[in-house]
């Protein structure tokens, strides 16, 4: 059985969350990596609150197709960003790997296999570049999705699946 998650979230939405729960997401999530993540603590170009970010950057979208794959990133690489990003609004990021719940406080984090990027991908429904177009497949994306499958890893008690 999965949950059903529709994008922009609420504080209840996230709050259901418990570890090992299955999610389907739909709506819409960013998708950021490092850079994009440095711009957005200092000055973030969007209204964050209730947003879901994926750690990750596609790669070229192929005739036909909505976008290329998109497989996660190691999300420690972010964890320097997370706390002021989470106080700006996020409620929820996907990834890849452990991380430290003391990150994750207020928020909630979901992860993806690394080994399934094409398969993600055919949850994408849409997507476009909102800022930053100058990093390449690094540029803050949007992306909008149906079905698109994450298990939840630390929840908003603190509680982490790698435990």
């Amino acid at each position: 059985m999965h949950i059903e998650l529709k994008a922009p979230l609420s504080d209840n939405d996230i709050k259901k969350l418990k570890v090992g729960d299955k999610v389907l997401i739909a709506g819409k999530i960013l998708v950021a990596r490092d850079l994009a993540h440095q711009k957005m603590v200092k000055k973030s170009p969007l209204d964050l609150n209730g947003s879901i970010i994926y750690y990750a950057s596609p790669t070229p979208t192929p005739p036909h197709y909505t976008i290329g794959s998109i497989g996660p990133t190691t999300a420690t690489r972010m964890d320097a960003f997370t706390p002021a990003l989470i106080r700006k609004g996020i409620k929820i990021t996907i990834g890849k790997g452990k991380r430290d719940p003391k990150v994750m406080a207020g928020s909630v984090y979901l992860v993806v296999p690394g080994g399934a990027a094409a398969l993600l991908s055919k949850s994408v429904v849409n997507s476009k570049v909102l800022a930053y177009a100058e990093l390449g497949s690094e540029a803050l994306r949007e992306i909008e999705v149906v079905g698109f499958p994450a298990i939840v890893a630390i929840d908003l008690k603190g509680r982490s699946i790698f435990k």
